[in-house]
C-alpha cells in the first residue's frame, strides 16, 4: 500500500474487455515526505477519487483480478481508499 496523488483520469476508446466500465485514474505515488516516488501509475478506481485527491493504492494483482472478476486482466494497481 502506498499514498498517491490523483493527477488525472484516463479515457480510452479501446481497452481490455475486463476493464470495461471501470474508471481509471493516473496517480503519482508519494514518498513518506509527500514528494514524488517513481513514475505515475494507471490505477482502477471504484472509490470515486478525483483530481487532487490523495488516495491509498495497492499493487496487489490478486485483489485487482478479484475486483474485475477475471484472471486474465492486465490491471494490477487499484485504489483502496481516499484519504480525508
Amino acid at each position: 500500500m502506498q499514498l498517491a496523488k490523483v493527477i488525472g483520469r484516463a479515457t480510452s476508446t479501446v481497452k481490455h474487455p475486463t476493464l470495461k466500465g471501470w474508471r481509471m485514474l493516473l496517480v503519482q505515488p508519494l514518498d513518506p515526505k509527500g514528494g514524488p516516488d517513481g513514475a505515475p501509475q494507471l490505477v482502477i478506481d471504484n472509490q470515486g477519487g478525483g483530481k487532487g485527491d490523495t488516495v491509498i493504492i495497492s499493487s496487489d494483482g490478486k485483489t485487482a483480478r478479484e475486483m474485475v472478476g477475471s484472471d486474465n486482466t492486465p490491471a494490477r494497481w487499484h485504489v483502496l481508499g481516499i484519504v480525508d
